[in-house]
């Protein structure tokens, strides 16, 4: 179900299943106040949207990295007021991005758990050409298709990408071009801060390196952010005409050591959590 501007309207049960938790997670960080309240409907009944969505995964990320609760909370009011579904998924871009290089072998029940949908035979297709999700391999060398082995670090990427409008091959092109300028920017930088801190101790280039590079991450986000969006914007003014612009692409805005807490460590607590009588 969707709203005359296109914005879905999701049950409780819906948002988690999109999201690939359960409907007492969802209510646990709506009782932690992570989440946002939903927009209550006929019957009581809560309706969630986008942003709900794209801050339950952002949350569900920053688990995954280890971070307790109490730390995504400060982290969360942190961030800009009125950030978007696509500012927040810039947010959890860059979480996941320092994401160990995991491969997993799961079954297909817990691959599309974690994918949050149902996946046909096109979807792993799809993620095979990826890279991402591949039918595991018995001794025979026969492939097992109940049974695949998972790049989790770029899981949930992938299956959003099941749904962008363009080809496969369009999408394939885009990661060679990402995937070469980005090696070829890193390559670059690292001559030149080995060049810097050459004369160095060598404690010192490891303390440098690990406060540089979180450092020279955001400073790469940010300048492609800028760049792609003024790339758009020239793009979708001309394609317009002179009879009127058709608008500026919305702005990109870009652990604790008591471990994690999940939130089935909490209580239950579900009255009136989804927005229900």
């Amino acid at each position: 179900m969707t709203t005359d501007t296109g914005e879905p309207i999701l049950t409780i049960d819906e948002l988690a299943a999109r999201a690939g938790v359960t409907v007492r997670t969802v209510r646990f960080y709506g009782t932690k106040g992570l989440l946002p309240p939903p927009v209550i409907g006929p019957r009581r009944v809560g309706h969630y949207g986008r942003e709900h969505l794209a801050r339950l995964t952002l949350i569900e990320e920053m688990q995954h990295q280890g971070m307790t609760l109490a730390a995504i909370e400060r982290h969360l009011r942190q961030l800009p007021a009125g950030l978007g579904p696509h500012d927040l998924a810039i947010h959890r871009a860059v979480v996941a991005s320092w994401a160990p290089d995991t491969v997993e072998t799961v079954s297909r029940p817990e691959l599309e758990r974690r994918a949050g949908r149902r996946l046909t035979g096109e979807d792993l297709d799809r993620l095979a050409a990826m890279n991402v999700v591949t039918p595991d391999t018995e001794r025979d060398g026969e492939r097992n298709e109940e049974s695949f082995r998972v790049d989790c670090g770029l899981l949930r990427l992938a299956v959003q990408l099941l749904d962008v409008p363009l080809a496969q091959e369009t999408i394939l092109a885009a990661r060679t071009v990402l995937t070469g300028h980005a090696r070829a920017a890193a390559h670059e930088l690292s001559d030149l801060l080995r060049e810097a801190v050459a004369e160095r101790d060598t404690r010192d280039v490891k303390s440098l390196s690990a406060h540089m590079h979180p450092l020279v991450v955001q400073a790469l986000l940010t300048t492609f952010q800028r760049s792609l969006r003024e790339e758009l914007r020239q793009w979708l003014d001309g394609a317009d005409g002179p009879e009127g612009a058709v608008g500026a692409v919305g702005p990109g805005r870009a652990g604790d050591a008591d471990g994690p807490e999940r939130p089935g460590d909490g209580p239950d607590r579900t009255a009136n959590a989804d927005g229900t009588a």
